[in-house]
């Protein structure tokens, strides 16, 4: 995963979970009486990573994968998505990930996560990981889940090193408690994580364990009080809310036809990638990637449904027209 001299700056770089989501595609029952399922590119960074490059971003992903066939399906799949490969790397022992879903619209994906005994993601080396791609990039994306465990933790704190606090190093707060042995050690490692970043990405759920506030609004001074520059607070079916030092914006919801919410958040995260780098205002681009969001909910899958800026420029024409009607 080493870097080497004159390796050219990405738009993105994003650091975490990888693997397989087998969906399935008989909706309204368990997986017990699933009888088809079609499988697809996951995982939290995996997806943000995918989201960007479909707005002609120029990305990367540092992880791990194990030596087995999904790990080569991971391989051609992010190139297939043009998304650089450079930084996934083969781990000998554990497989890769798969994560299955049950899909009851319009508010309930449950998930569950094969990951045993380790997911190879959270197996990278903190000498390992491409120092100068992390630095130079014009954001630096990662995951809380990544700080769960090490040496992905360590791996985690010595690209924030690198980086230095440069514009638009950006933590998602994605917190899922079943890679945690409780709340309260992600609390602290997450407290620790804010430090280092400058912009922080979570929904209210999240922010109640990064800094013990549901609140939008407090929350937000939560986490500029832990100096970040920008917070983002998502609040499902009652829109986002985005606060700095001296703006706050709220923007309501995307109406949509709900069929999987589970890959919204991350084309979110893609289309705020873009949107921060086209250098719009702060309403513009939460506007964009709250619209991205809705079109993924509207979708079976994730990686593969993140849309074109095309299709997001659209779907927010088409809402304009309604509302002015």
């Amino acid at each position: 995963m080493r870097s080497g001299r004159g390796v050219t700056a990405y738009d993105l770089v994003a650091m975490g979970r990888t693997g397989v989501d087998i969906y399935p595609l008989d909706h309204g029952v368990g997986l017990e009486d699933v009888k088809r399922f079609e499988k697809f590119l996951g995982g939290s960074a995996t997806n943000v990573a995918v989201a960007a490059a479909r707005h002609g971003r120029r990305t990367a992903l540092v992880t791990r994968t194990g030596r087995d066939p999904f790990g080569q399906y991971i391989h051609r799949a992010l190139r297939g998505f043009n998304v650089d490969d450079t930084f996934v790397t083969e781990v000998d022992g554990p497989p890769t990930p798969v994560t299955f879903c049950e899909i009851f619209p319009p508010d309930d994906f449950p998930l569950y996560f094969y990951r045993y005994p380790v997911a190879p993601d959270l197996l990278v080396e903190p000498d390992e990981i491409p120092l100068e791609a992390i630095r130079d990039a014009a954001v630096y994306w990662s995951t809380v889940t990544g700080l769960s465990q090490d040496p992905s933790r360590s791996a985690h704190f010595a690209a924030w090193r690198a980086r230095g606090r440069r514009a638009h190093t950006i933590l998602d707060l994605d917190y899922r408690p079943m890679f945690w042995s409780s709340p309260e050690e992600a609390t602290a490692q997450v407290g620790e994580a804010l430090r280092h970043v400058t912009v922080a990405v979570g929904n209210r759920e999240e922010c109640e364990i990064a800094v013990g506030e549901t609140d939008p609004h407090r929350a937000a001074d939560a986490l500029l009080s832990m100096g970040v520059e920008l917070a983002i607070v998502k609040q499902g079916p009652k829109g986002v809310l985005a606060a700095t030092a001296t703006e706050r914006v709220e923007v309501p919801p995307v109406p949509v036809a709900v069929v999987n919410g589970l890959g919204a958040g991350d084309a979110f995260g893609g289309a705020l990638v873009h949107g921060l780098l086209s250098g719009w205002d702060l309403h513009r681009v939460l506007r964009f990637a709250n619209a991205a969001g809705a079109i993924v909910a509207s979708r079976l899958e994730c990686s593969s449904a993140m849309p074109t800026t095309a299709e997001v420029e659209v779907l927010l024409g088409d809402r304009e027209e309604e509302v002015a009607r």
